[in-house]
């Protein structure tokens, strides 16, 4: 007989229903956990309720768009690093520090307007970021500044030694004061000792980088925002612009013939007069480069002519 309506069948649909929904609130015990943690969301770095370890935050700085975006992908297959932000000087790279608060900072060494070593002397706050120098420097220059960083990276950064330095800054984080006595000596090597000499060239070459010495190198060409690296047999993509390579470069046959074009006077093989002030040279691959009327005399000068 069938009870639809009755008290009974109610009392059965209502029972029912209590056990296939069951309560889904965690007990009082736990809640006050919860009320208690609410202002302390982790303890030791560790998250209370799921115990897991927060990314650290970080900061590229570094003038060059492409070494950015480079740094930017590696850092992207690292889930213990969440980029926050890029900085494309030194100036900039101190406001985005303050405004941001980054946990750690890839600081490219040489910049205009401010040097990487400058930056970090000009840091300040209660709490510093941890920070990891990038550079093209070879490891034998490097060695000269290593003690004062964290950790250093060689341009092109390699994915191993990328993880490296993250695991190195990670142990450093909740240790305000060793990260302060990091950053001290890195201020104090700008008055010790001077940058280290370049000795290497660093192009791309799709997915690959290539690294020259500068006697292969015949010239550095800008088209637009692109700076080439010009070889006897290839172009290869720079990662840095014209000014950056001028200012890094101290090999006295590398001289500026135009605001587009550095060239190696040893691989000049021919000067021809476009007029009384301009001239146009043909490298030893046979390329050939107008000299601006502004820097004739850098070529004259370097040729002895």
């Amino acid at each position: 007989m069938l009870l639809t309506g009755s008290r009974t069948a109610r009392r059965l649909v209502n029972r029912t229903a209590s056990h296939s929904q069951p309560n889904l609130d965690p007990p009082r015990e736990m809640q006050s956990v919860r009320k208690f943690f609410l202002g302390h969301p982790t303890i030791d770095g560790l998250d209370v309720i799921d115990g897991t370890v927060p990314s650290m935050k970080a900061l590229i700085v570094d003038d060059e768009p492409i070494a950015r975006r480079v740094l930017r992908e590696e850092l992207d297959l690292i889930h213990e690093v969440t980029v926050v932000g890029e900085a494309g000087d030194g100036r900039e790279a101190l406001q985005k520090i303050a405004k941001l608060g980054p946990d750690l900072v890839f600081l490219d060494l040489q910049m205009p307007v401010m040097s990487g070593f400058e930056v970090v002397r000009n840091l300040s706050g209660p709490v510093l970021p941890v920070v990891v120098m990038v550079t093209a420097f070879d490891q034998h220059a490097i060695q000269a500044f290593e003690a004062g960083a964290v950790d250093y990276l060689l341009k092109p950064v390699s994915e191993a030694r990328l993880r490296k330095a993250v695991e190195r800054a990670r142990n450093l984080q909740g240790n305000p004061e060793e990260i302060a006595a990091h950053a001290d000596r890195i201020a104090a090597s700008v008055q010790a000792a001077a940058v280290p000499k370049s000795r290497k060239v660093v192009g791309r070459n799709g997915e690959d980088y290539v690294l020259l010495d500068f006697d292969e190198v015949l010239a550095f060409q800008a088209e637009r925002e692109l700076v080439w690296i010009i070889t006897a047999k290839q172009r290869l993509l720079s990662t840095q612009s014209l000014r950056a390579i001028e200012g890094h470069l101290n090999e006295p046959q590398f001289r500026r013939v135009h605001r587009n074009a550095i060239v190696n006077v040893n691989h000049v093989r021919r000067m021809s007069a476009l007029s009384s002030q301009r001239w146009l040279i043909t490298l030893s691959n046979s390329l050939q480069l107008v000299v601006s009327k502004r820097k004739a005399h850098n070529i004259r000068k370097a040729l002895r002519w």
